[in-house]
């Protein structure tokens, strides 16, 4: 059982290797830091066996090689909060974590706040307001008003450009923003 264990570990390690188009220092140390986050979440188990902690280091590995993957063909690793699809594009949600969707979301509402007291008033273009990260590292952003449009049919428009900036990666996307007559704020239109 151990012997046909290691040989599936080598194989699948050997697999992940070969699939992946990163220097060979970094694959092993992916790997190496999959496989013992696997076992430590095993160890971690009341019921930890020898058994628990080889599923544990293939499941890092698979994960490990999943999330690698997943990320290499740019998907993301986040899900897109309800709660904030009227102000985030799913391009930007998807690459930040809850928190960070609210901060995103908070920072396109600044940035399209009216230039007037009453509201009659739309933002100024050139209008931006900024976030960093309470969660992560190297992740920030900004939403900036970018251009104004009167529309009969959909209201007050807007377009918004959001940049986000994760681990050195940036990400741009451009949303379309109306406020209907009476309404207070501006949300994404198709």
């Amino acid at each position: 059982m151990t012997k046909s264990l290691r040989t599936t570990s080598l194989c699948l390690a050997a697999a992940a290797m070969a699939l992946s188009a990163i220097p060979a220092q970094a694959q092993f140390r992916g790997l190496f830091r999959d496989a013992q986050r696997g076992a430590q979440a095993a160890e971690g188990c009341e019921k930890g066996s020898t058994g628990d902690t080889a599923r544990g280091v293939i499941g890092g590995l698979l994960g490990g090689a999943a999330g690698r993957t997943a990320r290499s063909v740019g998907l993301g690793q986040f899900v897109p909060v309800s709660e904030f699809t009227d102000q985030l594009s799913a391009e930007i949600a998807c690459k930040l974590d809850e928190q960070e969707q609210k901060q995103a979301a908070d920072a396109t509402l600044e940035a399209t706040r009216s230039g007037d007291e009453d509201g009659t008033v739309g933002p100024p273009v050139g209008q931006t307001s900024s976030w960093t990260s309470e969660t992560r590292d190297d992740v920030s952003g900004t939403s900036t008003v970018t251009a104004r449009e009167a529309s009969a049919s959909s209201g007050d428009c807007i377009m918004v450009t959001d940049v986000i900036i994760v681990e050195g990666e940036e990400t741009r996307a451009e949303k379309r923003m109306c406020r209907p007559p009476g309404s207070a704020r501006y949300s994404i239109v198709a």
